[in-house]
Formats: structure tokens, C-alpha cells, sequence
């Protein structure tokens, strides 16, 4: 999974500023590993919880548990 700088840099451009390419490209790095943590926290909610589907409720549950 890759998360665009284009993506990024629209979320930062809402502030009025800019940002670099090598930022953009930092903030997009902590964002998959924050994803990856939390889909693997998904998944192994769901499978304890007997479902092969992982539910908003899995994710908000995260959230629940660990915060933002």
C-alpha cells in the first residue's frame, strides 16, 4: 500500500502552507505503518471473534483501546 504525496500535500495545502516532497513522503511512511498496525489488529479481532470480515467496529474498536 503507498499513500500518495499528492494526498498528503492536499491535507497540509488546507493549511495554508506547503510542504516538501521528502515530508510528505515521511508523514505517508508513519501513515501505512499506523494502517498496517491497525488492520493487523482488525484482522485478529475479527478471526477471534469468528468473522472473516473485518467490521468498523474492529477499527473503532482499536481506536477505543489505543487512541488515536
Amino acid at each position: 500500500m503507498k499513500i500518495s504525496n499528492a494526498a498528503i500535500k492536499k491535507i497540509v495545502k488546507k493549511s495554508n502552507v506547503q510542504i516538501s516532497e521528502s515530508a510528505a513522503n515521511a508523514i505517508a511512511r508513519l501513515l501505512e505503518k499506523k494502517a498496517r498496525t491497525i488492520a493487523k489488529y482488525a484482522v485478529k479481532r475479527a478471526k477471534k471473534n469468528g468473522r472473516s470480515s473485518v467490521l468498523s467496529e474492529d477499527v473503532d474498536y482499536y481506536r477505543l483501546k489505543f487512541g488515536d
